[in-house]
């Protein structure tokens, strides 16, 4: 067997910057966080070999430009994977974990690449009826350049935290092919951050009987940011009743109350789930979605009727043009073939 398919193996190693990580003990390391340890400074490659990692994972600001790789090229053979929740005690009796110390993988450096990997948080809302820290994050992105091609993030409440480290930060991040799942302002944070044909999927709840059961977006885009979240080309479906999900609702931090959340979603397939008469929601009446930026263009599916057009902004052709990748994520390009893929 060749637990790192082609990209070799600890003995016969890429590059001296490419560790091996295999939870049979095949590589360099049977846990990713132990490799993340050992490759300090710039440029590393984690190959991972199929199996579940299950631990937290943290990458702090100074291991920039690492590769995570996913070693069959099937996320879901590798799955990095934990159940802490926002309401989940602390092991040093501190206090909880909250919303960001809930998360599996959190991210703090810049250029950080992730192919073929799926990144989960398995803790489940029906398990704990009584909590109310109910936000479990399968992964945090705080770092400008953060791309992840074929990845999957599995969670509910809070899945995919595309953030920055700091609010004068404008992380620019781009996710190509992901799957994401969940219910709750599942795709969320303050990054500027493209989805390029990425599948949103919608859960079904079982501790609701009414709809909304949640909302698939909930930026928190700067104000003096001029770019939020971009979805193009994408799709969002659901395994939830027709009409149960709201596409966004704004998120202004008590911490950031000059926030203006950003989200454009463009010829992009909403399916019955989205509630085609109200897309948005607010998360406080004090900071109405009217008043955030929320853009729709060119969407088709059954979610994407337009029945009543204040509630749907569209954008008009003039408008479009300057929501683009190329726009969005300037002198970076983690969508062009030759420029990302380079020894791998």
């Amino acid at each position: 067997p060749r637990p790192f398919g082609r990209y070799g193996s600890p003995a016969a190693r890429r590059t001296p910057r490419t560790l091996y990580v295999d939870p049979h003990g095949r590589g360099d390391f049977t846990s990713v966080q132990s490799a993340v340890d050992a490759a300090a400074g710039d440029g590393w490659a984690l190959v991972l070999a199929p199996g579940t990692y299950r631990e937290t994972v943290s990458v702090d600001a100074q291991r920039t430009g690492a590769t995570w790789i996913g070693a069959s090229g099937d996320p879901r053979d590798v799955v990095i994977v934990y159940d802490n929740a926002a309401g989940t005690p602390k092991p040093d009796g501190s206090g909880t974990h909250g919303t960001s110390g809930s998360a599996t993988t959190t991210v703090r450096a810049d250029g950080f690449t992730a192919r073929a990997v799926t990144f989960a948080n398995d803790w489940l809302r029906a398990d704990r009826p009584d909590w109310t820290g109910t936000q479990a994050v399968a992964i945090k992105v705080m770092g400008d350049r953060s791309a992840f091609h074929d990845c999957r993030f599995l969670g509910h409440q809070d899945t995919l935290y595309a953030d920055s480290r700091d609010l004068a930060l404008f992380a620019r991040q781009y996710y190509e092919r992901c799957y994401v799942e969940g219910d709750v302002d599942f795709v969320f944070g303050r990054a500027t951050a493209v989805y390029e044909q990425c599948h949103f999927r919608t859960l079904v709840r079982t501790d609701l009987d009414a709809a909304p059961y949640g909302f698939v977006f909930a930026p928190s885009t700067a104000g003096a940011n001029p770019r939020g979240y971009l979805v193009i080309r994408g799709r969002v479906s659901s395994e939830a009743p027709d009409g149960y999900y709201k596409l966004a609702r704004p998120w202004v931090p008590s911490s950031d109350t000059t926030a203006r959340p950003m989200l454009t979603v463009r010829e992009t397939r909403l399916g019955a789930g989205v509630d085609a008469v109200a897309p948005y929601a607010n998360m406080r009446d004090a900071y109405p979605w009217q008043e955030q930026r929320f853009r729709e263009y060119r969407n088709t599916g059954p979610g994407a009727a337009v029945t009543v057009p204040d509630n749907r902004p569209q954008l008009t052709r003039a408008e479009a043009a300057a929501h683009t990748r190329e726009a969005y994520l300037g002198d970076w390009r983690p969508y062009d073939r030759q420029h990302h893929h380079g020894r791998y």
